[in-house]
């Protein structure tokens, strides 16, 4: 049976890219408490086992899809990534810069005391640091090599080996340390750390919760009774900005929105704001009903990017909004924030606002916010293949640092010219640019298939890898990922002060890691710790994949043969 399946493979080889593809996602939707291995390494550790048949696939598939996936990377990243170069952003990269340069001095004190060649050292540093982008950066790195052609290919199957191996031990250790031992010696209550900075930024209890099934903006519709003789103005202080009277009934009459209108007994109001704000509406106004005729009215959900310098790093409650207009998201990155009242806000914040389409209070809304974000579906791929050019250019310079080489290589390039024509890209919404769903299977597929080409071509040397070191690998993967973490929580509990919610978010984001934000969100029971999860993330999302040429080549100079 084996025997068939391998002779089929190696007869359409193209067919164990797609099984090494969608048996791996599969294995890495498997939950393990807490932990999820997830896609990218669920694909290589059945690539290696596939490869273990001698199936391959030509190397210019893997060097497509890498591409693809790099520019991608920086092309999504770009905007937060310029806006955290800020005081904030450069406070909290402080903990970026503690995850590089330790885990740059651990792999290499690893490298000479192991005896670790450039690929397994690469590898390490990957898996470790839970960034599968060094993968590619560093194996590009390694092709540019003065070795032979027998040689790179060992060094690069080494990359994969060890960081297939360093990356499980690495993940299980980030998320455990982050969501259950650091609470434990901050000597804290997670949970109630984050009830608390919630409340401080003017959350509502029931937001706390962070139910999924329930929507954030709602209307509903309420008969006058105890709101009976308030003016709109006085109403519209009590909801503070978190919910808007935008229709009034009286005799089945609709009358015109004044701030000095006054109800009366058995008027009937439409309000549309945020969920929380319309539980507490009904002890303000009267009683709910349901027979909205008459009274609807239609909505839109529009989505404008924050460029007023102005409100950058005011906190949301500050941004002046026309009546009946609220901001439903705040979408920062990848991440959606919540829509807390004191959330600072960042230059290139997408905020998805909620309001009337009639009249001109979401023009006017545009106006004082930014430039607005276009809905359509399609991708520029000009765009994107210039960046592509533009990046692998870039990458082809090779340069001296202390008298060794170093080069960006085409993964770094592409990273660079990712970031700034993302940039640039949300600087001009109405340019055509690649759209977020586009960029999304862009940077899935693209890394999914780099890792399943690499995994296939480096099976048959994964065994001798893993018997050569024995348990040195998974040991370093679990210290690399540690020790920099608890440096951070030092300085950021003692030195920087941060909140306890935002300093293990952004420990998550130092390390890259998805699922060490879901293990703290979900100890903490909100969503507080995206704070520092997005800056961090921001930063090391692109400083670590640099950081695979650098790797290859001091490990280099250090390696003891």
């Amino acid at each position: 049976m084996l025997d068939m399946i391998a002779a089929v493979l190696h007869q359409v080889p193209e067919l164990a890219l797609f099984l090494a593809l969608g048996l791996g996602y599969a294995v890495g939707q498997i939950r393990f408490g807490p932990i999820q291995l997830g896609g990218v390494c669920g694909t290589l550790i059945v690539a290696l086992l596939i490869g273990q048949l001698g199936v391959t696939l030509d190397a210019s598939v893997k060097n497509v899809f890498f591409m693809l996936f790099i520019f991608a990377l920086g092309y999504a990243g770009g905007p937060q990534f310029f806006a955290n170069l800020n005081a904030k952003g450069l406070r909290l990269g402080i903990l970026c810069l503690i995850e590089v340069v330790t885990v740059l001095a651990l792999v290499l004190l690893a490298t000479y005391f192991l005896g670790l060649d450039q690929g397994t050292a690469a590898g390490m540093m990957a898996g470790a640091a839970t960034e599968s982008a060094v993968v590619g950066t560093a194996t590009d790195a390694i092709s540019k090599l003065a070795l032979s052609p027998e040689r790179i290919h060992t060094l690069q199957a080494n990359v994969v080996t060890a960081y297939s191996i360093t990356y499980i031990f690495g993940l299980i250790a980030i998320v455990i340390v982050t969501s259950q031992i650091f609470p434990l010696l901050l000597r804290i209550n997670l949970r109630e750390e984050a009830d608390k900075l919630w409340a401080q930024m003017g959350g509502a209890d029931a937001d706390a919760d962070g139910l999924q099934a329930t929507p954030e903006m709602v209307g509903r519709a309420y008969r006058i009774s105890t709101g009976a003789g308030r003016r709109l103005d006085s109403l519209q202080h009590i909801f503070a900005g978190r919910a808007s009277i935008t229709r009034v009934r009286r005799h089945g009459k609709a009358l015109p929105l004044t701030p000095d209108l006054r109800l009366r007994n058995n008027d009937e109001v439409l309000v549309i704001g945020h969920r929380p704000a319309l539980v507490a509406a009904e002890a303000i106004l009267g009683q709910e009903f349901a027979d909205t005729n008459g009274l609807n009215m239609a909505v839109s959900a529009i989505e404008v990017v924050l460029q007023q310098a102005a409100m950058v790093g005011q906190p949301l409650r500050q941004l002046a909004l026309p009546h009946g207009v609220h901001v439903a998201a705040v979408v920062r990155g990848e991440h959606s924030m919540p829509p807390l009242p004191d959330l600072p806000l960042q230059n290139n914040d997408v905020l998805r606002l909620y309001g009337a389409n009639e009249g001109q209070e979401l023009n006017s809304a545009i106006a004082a916010i930014g430039k607005r974000v276009p809905t359509g579906d399609r991708s520029n791929i000009v765009y994107a293949s210039i960046g592509i050019v533009l990046g692998v250019y870039i990458g082809s310079f090779a340069a001296k640092l202390g008298g060794i080489p170093f080069s960006l290589g085409t993964g770094g390039g592409a990273l660079l010219t990712g970031l700034v024509f993302g940039w640039y890209q949300s600087k001009k919404p109405g340019l055509p640019g690649i759209h977020p769903s586009a960029l999304d299977m862009l940077k899935d597929i693209g890394l999914a298939t780099f890792i399943a080409c690499v995994g296939l071509a480096s099976g048959p040397q994964a065994i001798d890898l893993i018997r050569q070191y024995g348990v040195s690998l998974p040991l370093m993967g679990v210290l690399i990922a540690v020790i920099p973490a608890s440096i951070s929580l030092l300085v950021g509990h003692f030195l920087l002060k941060l909140e306890a919610p935002i300093l293990l978010g952004a420990i998550a984001g130092q390390q890259c890691s998805t699922p060490a934000l879901s293990a703290v969100q979900n100890a903490a029971g909100n969503s507080t710790p995206l704070l520092g999860y997005t800056i961090t993330y921001a930063i090391s999302n692109v400083v670590l994949p640099l950081m695979g040429p650098l790797i290859v080549a001091l490990a280099g100079s250090v390696h003891v043969s």
